[in-house]
């Protein structure tokens, strides 16, 4: 314990600043999410709390962020329209569906995958992180505008003819299941659709508008409509937040400049009595359980939102550990990758019990911990009490912040969050990697973040194994040894020099550089092709393949086949340990290459070919 408070005081600084700094993003975040302000204050809570706590990065901040928002959206989007708008209704499956995301991110970091995350190719983060900033951006126009599609009369109006073609098609459902839908007797349909009164009918097409402005597609689509009817007092209240975000930094940065501004316009538009829209009430109180994740669980609900979730858990991992980077570097020390991913998903898990939006490290508020003083797990815990104190204390105040305000904020996030280093890189990236982050960009923005992130991926590895295939193909050459002494372009490796010239013509080398995998098969396959039948002998030199996959083996395999059909005895030098258990495993060693055929070094295989030469020759 002793340790645990050997940096009290900067500890408590450093936990006290970044909780400030992190209450309005989590309001923010908690609107932009679709379930309100609380449910961004109660992840900041807990994650805070729970990833300091049981995570390996000291001064680590952790709370919802841009990316995790954006992803939970798409959840929550979809989970309210299966459940006819419904808020309550949907809780339940929302919050499970975090919380699975949570306990798949503590099972990442318990089989150890926390190292490997740092290979994600730069252009898919990039195109990806731009793609949140856009998006972030691109919704929040309507709220800046003070426009709000379900309270627009004419709007939902629109939607009342495709409200009532849905309810009666529940009620179908409804009869199927229940096994009395008759198709030539549709007496009980009419009895049921004569009950759906207009608030029905009303309430569904209200969740129809909202669904259809919803997304980058819905917002700019209703943006028009928005213009149309702009409300100039959140306009205004917006555009103020915005300057005074940008403005008060370029004064000082000792303090938030997202926290003026809350509290300046918020003060000032409350004072005044001024007739804004405020955001929604904070429950008062300690935060209750959401019981219902186990008593309301529907497997059926959460199926289609598995991906979704596992995509959570990455991306959480991906967050967290690109700022525990940025922290190791801050403070010269060194995270601990799989107790951090364990952290964060038992932080993710918690807060989504209580009915918080999942979340991760976050860069901005962890410089902020350090720089303020914090250099040890208390200072993040220290920063999840002070916003616990915060909601217990000031949640009906908080309440009254205007909606706007929170628009602004989230404009700066969009903005802030974007790539410009990737984006301002295009013209001198190759073509192919441009092409990567503006097909996971374009992907992500207009169609679903989770497909866009794995074609992405998928672009991305074949990118890599032609490359690499192209690579093993240039450095892998096939030649007679008297070959390689004439061709100037060709260099012999140190020990081939000197070889007696009565051997030259009857043996053929083939250098092997890098991994055989099956992005080079092909090209391996075609160097095989250049051995003439007069040759006796082969030698592959293996001494530079650290590493042959299961399509390499077996092309192999087909090449010393197809050599000893001819008559042309194959001889391996300086093979490595896996390639050699795989030769091994399939039989290749001993059935087709016999053990006396394979040598540490080359010296070695000549010394038996020598012999072997001669003997034919005399």
């Amino acid at each position: 314990m002793k340790g645990f408070f050997s940096n009290f005081k900067g500890d408590a600084f450093g936990g006290l600043t970044a909780g400030i700094v992190a209450l309005p993003l989590a309001l923010a975040f908690g609107v932009s999410s679709g379930l309100g302000p609380s449910a961004g204050l109660y992840g900041a809570i807990f994650i805070s709390f729970f990833a300091a706590l049981f995570g390996g990065t000291s001064t680590q901040i952790s709370g919802p962020t841009a990316p995790m928002t954006a992803v939970s959206m798409l959840v929550i989007a979809g989970l309210i329209g299966a459940n006819n708008g419904n808020v309550e209704k949907a809780m339940p499956a929302i919050l499970t569906v975090f919380l699975l995301a949570g306990l798949m991110q503590i099972g990442l970091g318990i089989i150890g995958l926390g190292k490997y995350i740092r290979y994600i190719p730069y252009p898919v983060v990039s195109g990806f992180m731009t793609a949140i900033g856009v998006m972030i951006l691109v919704t929040q126009f309507l709220p800046a505008l003070g426009y709000y599609p379900k309270d627009d009369v004419v709007y939902v109006e629109e939607f009342k003819p495709e409200a009532e073609e849905v309810i009666l098609d529940k009620i179908l459902k409804e009869e199927a299941g229940e096994g009395i839908l008759v198709l030539e007797d549709f007496k009980e349909t009419i009895k049921r659709a004569e009950k759906i009164s207009e608030d029905e009918i009303h309430l569904e097409a209200v969740t129809l508008a909202v669904s259809n402005a919803s997304g980058v597609l819905g917002a700019l689509k209703s943006l028009p409509r928005a213009i149309k009817s702009i409300n100039y007092l959140e306009l205004i209240l917006c555009l103020i937040t915005i300057l005074i975000i940008y403005g008060f930094r370029r004064i000082t940065t000792s303090v938030p400049s997202t926290l003026v501004a809350l509290v300046l316009v918020s003060g000032v538009a409350y004072g005044f009595g001024f007739d804004y829209r405020p955001i929604e009430t904070i429950p008062s109180g300690f935060p209750i359980p959401r019981l219902s994740i186990f008593s309301d669980f529907s497997l059926g609900a959460i199926a289609p939102y598995f991906f979704t979730a596992l995509s959570l858990s990455f991306l959480g991992a991906i967050d967290s550990l690109l700022t525990s980077v940025v922290a190791d570097n801050m403070t010269k020390t060194k995270h601990k990758p799989n107790k951090e991913l364990v952290g964060q998903g038992i932080g993710n898990s918690v807060a989504a019990l209580f009915g918080g939006i999942p979340g991760a490290g976050a860069t901005i508020r962890t410089v902020v911990n350090i720089n303020a003083g914090g250099k040890t797990k208390l200072s993040g815990m220290i920063a999840g009490i002070l916003l616990l104190i915060i909601l217990l204390a000031l949640g009906p105040v908080a309440s009254q912040i205007p909606a706007a305000v929170l628009a602004g904020i989230l404009i700066t996030v969009g903005i802030g969050v974007m790539d410009y280093k990737g984006l301002k890189a295009i013209p001198s990236m190759p073509w192919i990697e441009v092409v990567i982050m503006l097909i996971v960009l374009v992907l992500s923005v207009f169609w679903d973040l989770v497909y866009a992130v794995g074609i992405g991926l998928v672009l991305a590895s074949l990118m890599f194994m032609k490359k690499m295939g192209d690579v093993t193909a240039s450095e892998s050459k096939v030649e007679s040894l008297d070959g390689l002494e004439k061709n100037s372009l060709v260099r012999l490796w140190k020990d081939e020099i000197g070889f007696p010239k009565e051997l030259k013509e009857e043996i053929f080398i083939k250098h092997l550089n890098g991994p055989v995998f099956f992005g080079s098969t092909s090209e391996l396959q075609q160097l095989a092709n250049q051995i003439p039948e007069s040759a006796s002998h082969v030698i592959l030199r293996m001494d530079r393949v650290p590493y042959m996959d299961q399509s390499g083996v077996y092309t192999l395999e087909e090449i010393i086949l197809g050599l000893e059909l001819k008559g042309i005895k194959t001889h391996i030098v300086g093979i490595q340990q896996q390639p050699l258990y795989l030769l091994k495993n399939i039989d290749i060693v001993p059935d087709l290459i016999p053990e006396e055929r394979v040598f540490k070094d080359f010296n070695s295989c000549i010394s038996y070919l020598k012999d072997i030469v001669e003997d034919t020759v005399s």
